[in-house]
């Protein structure tokens, strides 16, 4: 028996019904900033199913629009709280400057925001976002969940720790978190970095994850021609000339581009973007990104992301992590994205059979862009899976 969730015209409508045919329903679906309909393929797995905790390394992220997209790893406006009417009517995280909670990760300080009661879900942000980019999301889940929302290391309200980055450092941190703060068996949502980080943690770590929501996540797939290449030795020149002079150039050029990327014009930019209806790039969005960039080792980390995920090689692909995978899965896509097209998520839909798709006529952050749409969806798939004979069969 499998649940077959149909999202109508109507988007604020959304309903269940059980169906004993695994073949998935195709309904028309039509986006409010769209005439256009489309067919919508959604079908929800009701048991997750879990293996022991591994270990991944790195992280790959798409390269194409990266650096010209990061708002950063968060200078300070002059600002305290924002106070805009919520849109849509959809209730909003008050944004504070000061931010929400802190808790202690080896010896880093790590932000997070966290509200209602029930089963825990906990919401991991993209690169250069941070807890409050769920300001439309963490309300209403908290009608029915405990919410989560984390700030990774590195970025928004968390410690800018000097370290060198990789996927792995945010698994461990977000299955700390799960042992140590939220003390029970999670749903993990995640968006372009942050849904990469859920996968990974789920996959390393499954005794701490029983679903998993994906937002037009980062990552790459398999590639056999990179692979099948011989590893060239470094030769004396190399290390000591060009390698230093490389590393120079890219200093330089990343110093100017973190100065360029934490203007509000520049970040205001971006965002117009990747939000195809800009309604909600706003005085609020604009500042949770570029607030954090005032802190003085906002630069070197910043040097530090940029120089891991576009000038280094990464071990770890969406292959290894969706063989390894075992819970549920939802991919909730925003199919105008420019940087991660729909075509990504069909191919993970084909590749992890326990999985469910919805395609929403939106960009890079459809959970900012349509938060209607995602949390209906998101309600729709996660209520089922966290109902109390879910939760036995975990």
């Amino acid at each position: 028996m499998a649940y077959v969730c149909t999202l109508p015209l109507s988007p604020a409508r959304a309903s269940f019904s059980a169906s004993s045919s695994p073949a998935r329903r195709v309904i028309p679906y039509l986006n409010p900033c769209s005439a256009i309909g489309r067919p919508l393929k959604y079908t929800v797995a009701k048991r997750p199913y879990f293996s022991g905790c591994s270990h991944g390394e790195d992280l790959n992220l798409p390269r194409r629009g990266l650096l010209k997209g990061i708002g950063a790893t968060g200078v300070s406006m002059c600002a305290s709280v924002i106070s805009e009417p919520s849109v849509q009517g959809l209730e909003k995280l008050p944004f504070k400057p000061e931010g929400y909670n802190f808790w202690t990760w080896r010896n880093h300080k790590i932000h997070y925001v966290v509200q209602g009661e029930g089963r825990p879900i906990v919401l991991i942000h993209g690169f250069g976002a941070s807890a409050f980019h769920w300001r439309y999301n963490i309300p209403k889940l908290a009608k029915t969940f405990k919410v989560y929302a984390i700030d990774l290391l590195g970025f928004g309200w968390s410690e800018k720790a000097i370290i060198d980055y990789n996927a792995s450092v945010w698994r461990d941190q977000v299955a700390d978190f799960l042992n140590e703060i939220v003390k029970d068996q999670a749903i993990l949502v995640g968006n372009s970095l942050g849904g990469l980080t859920a996968l990974i943690t789920a996959a390393d770590c499954p005794e701490f994850v029983s679903g998993v929501a994906i937002l037009n996540s980062a990552g790459q797939f398999r590639n056999p021609e990179e692979q099948s290449k011989s590893v060239v030795e470094e030769t004396a020149i190399q290390r000591i000339i060009i390698n230093p002079l490389k590393n120079l150039v890219q200093r330089v050029v990343l110093t100017f581009a973190f100065w360029q990327a934490k203007q509000p014009s520049r970040v205001q930019s971006v965002l117009r973007n990747v939000y195809p209806d800009s309604t909600n790039v706003d005085d609020y969005l604009i500042e949770s990104i570029i607030r954090p960039t005032g802190d003085p080792n906002a630069g070197e980390v910043y040097y530090r992301l940029i120089t891991q995920f576009m000038f280094s090689p990464s071990n770890v692909t969406l292959n290894d992590i969706l063989e390894k995978l075992s819970c549920p899965l939802l991919l909730l896509w925003g199919d105008l994205d420019p940087w991660v097209g729909p075509s990504k998520a069909e191919k993970i839909k084909e590749m992890y059979p326990n999985s469910s798709l919805v395609h929403l006529q939106a960009g890079h952050c459809p959970h900012d862009e349509v938060p209607d749409l995602v949390n209906e969806a998101l309600l729709n798939w996660a209520v089922p899976l966290s109902s109390p004979i879910s939760s036995k069969a975990i």
